[in-house]
């Protein structure tokens, strides 16, 4: 590969990572948060976006195709990274090495949330409260889901930070550090949005 088709490469890895990746996985957080007003308040959530018009044009295009394409990279990405932080243990390249980390991880994660709730849907099983709630019922599931909310939070919100320092939104250290606590915050409110949507389904 060489040098200028990387470059584009990953530039397009890192937008679909914010756009439509990371606002879907916004949306998808916000709609199980529902599950907190109780069962029928998420299943009207759920039914409402599942019969959004075009839907399967949506999922596809703006959801799997995107998807694929950034875990895909990523993955690339990830086991041709040349971490460093045994030689040089800063906080970005810790943050750096935890981004390959969680992204691998959530490869995994979503295969099997997919296959799980997309997969069992067009095989007749009805997406709603109740499969949510047996799904987590076991004590190893929650937590693997709970892993999973907090690897793409992560995940979502140092890729943002990533991406406004390459896009040049962020160039002057005192940005960038502005960007950092944005970030952070972020990550501890999508971390709350997705980890109280988990435990309604069990409490």
């Amino acid at each position: 590969m060489s040098r200028e088709s990387d470059f584009y490469l990953r530039r397009l890895h890192s937008l679909l990572g914010i756009i439509p990746v990371g606002l879907f996985l916004t949306q998808h957080l916000v709609i199980n948060h529902f599950a907190t007003r109780g069962e029928e308040a998420f299943n009207n959530a759920s039914n409402f976006m599942g019969n959004l018009p075009f839907v399967l044009f949506l999922e596809w295009f703006v959801i799997y195709i995107p998807l694929m394409f950034h875990a895909f990279y990523g993955v690339y990405i990830a086991f041709t990274a040349k971490n460093n932080v045994q030689r040089y243990g800063t906080f970005r390249n810790w943050m750096f090495l935890l981004q390959r980390i969680t992204g691998v991880f959530l490869v995994i994660f979503i295969a099997w949330h997919i296959w799980e709730t997309r997969i069992q849907k067009a095989l007749g099983t009805e997406v709603n409260f109740d499969m949510m709630a047996n799904i987590l019922s076991s004590p190893f599931m929650l937590v693997f889901y709970i892993a999973g909310v907090i690897a793409a939070t992560f995940h979502l919100a140092n890729g943002l930070w990533s991406f406004a320092v390459t896009w040049g939104f962020a160039q002057s250290p005192n940005s960038q550090k502005i960007v950092s606590y944005i970030t952070i915050l972020a990550f501890l409110v999508l971390s709350v949005i997705g980890i109280q949507a988990l435990l309604a389904f069990v409490v």
